[in-house]
């Protein structure tokens, strides 16, 4: 049932921007094709209050990664999860869906067991749940604090540990960590948040370090988007966005889905946005905040009015 038509290499291509990838571009032969059965495990979204999250970017990747073979969706709310479902089976592929908490490490081990017995082989993990709290550090509760790090941060631990030994074992799979721009560096009014997309960025790039060291065929891509236009952030206020504008839900999904096709360790949305981190990290911390001052962009979760 390996219906993944694709042939993962590990030469990485360069795409333009607008070029699609032709239907004749990767033949029916596949790296995945000695496996009985290879699917896409989501883990979409660990919490109600980010709902907005999972129906936009999670889902748009869902939708995307369709066209490339069965889906195994997780989600904290069923019905959002069916209605997932149900788009993604317009392509024709079969679709698991399960309810779960991500965070919940015990939640997480059992129903990777039924997601094997019932669906088969996991041979693509995206790592996609995410909440955002808005507060500043002294406003934060120790409860928010544990909810988003559980959630942002210790679910991609679990979802690892139940899924990354078979492909292992199997020599082949690839694992898709979504961190954040503010994964880069902190920013006012996102303790919580920077620290758990830090956080899950350093593991993307120790796992991919422990891979290498074994030789092991498993891949692993890390996505470190602008902010997209989900309403996860809504009321954030920075100057002169008009520069940097929103980036949207299909972009993102559009663009992973290429960058597992082509082996992306990395992956920056939109991707010049690589430059401007690579330069703040090359400045004096006192010209960092100088600039950051003129974009008053630790100001900007001041207004933060989104999904909390």
């Amino acid at each position: 049932m390996a219906l993944l038509g694709l042939e993962m290499t590990n030469q990485m291509y360069t795409l333009p921007e607008n070029q699609e990838f032709p239907n004749s571009f990767f033949p029916i032969h596949n790296r995945f094709e000695d496996c009985h059965q290879s699917h896409i495990m989501f883990d979409l979204i660990a919490s109600p209050v980010d709902h907005c999250f999972l129906q936009r970017i999670g889902r748009q990747i869902a939708i995307n990664f369709a066209e490339q073979g069965d889906l195994v969706l997780w989600d904290v709310d069923s019905a959002g999860n069916k209605e997932t479902a149900q788009l993604v089976r317009k392509f024709g592929v079969n679709v698991w869906t399960y309810t779960c908490d991500v965070s919940n490490r015990q939640k997480v081990y059992t129903l990777a067991q039924r997601v094997k017995d019932e669906a088969g082989t996991v041979t693509i993990l995206v790592n996609n749940a995410g909440i955002v709290s808005g507060s500043y550090f002294l406003d934060l509760s120790d409860e928010k604090i544990m909810k988003t790090m559980g959630v942002n941060t210790m679910a991609h631990f679990w979802t690892l540990r139940a899924f990354l030994p078979d492909m292992i074992k199997n020599n082949q799979g690839h694992v898709v960590t979504v961190s954040s721009l503010v994964g880069e560096g902190g920013i006012g009014g996102m303790s919580d948040y920077s620290a758990s997309k830090c956080a899950v960025k350093g593991l993307h790039e120790s796992i991919l370090r422990e891979l290498h060291m074994y030789r092991s065929n498993v891949k692993c891509t890390v996505v470190c988007p602008y902010t997209v236009n989900t309403g996860m952030f809504n009321g954030i206020s920075v100057k002169y966005q008009f520069l940097l504008p929103f980036i949207t839900p299909e972009y993102v999904g559009k663009k992973v889905v290429q960058a597992v096709l082509t082996d992306t360790d990395t992956l920056y949305l939109p991707p010049y946005i690589f430059i401007a981190v690579f330069l703040m990290h090359s400045l004096p911390t006192n010209v960092q905040l100088a600039i950051e001052n003129f974009l008053n962009a630790n100001e900007a979760m001041k207004s933060f009015v989104g999904k909390r």
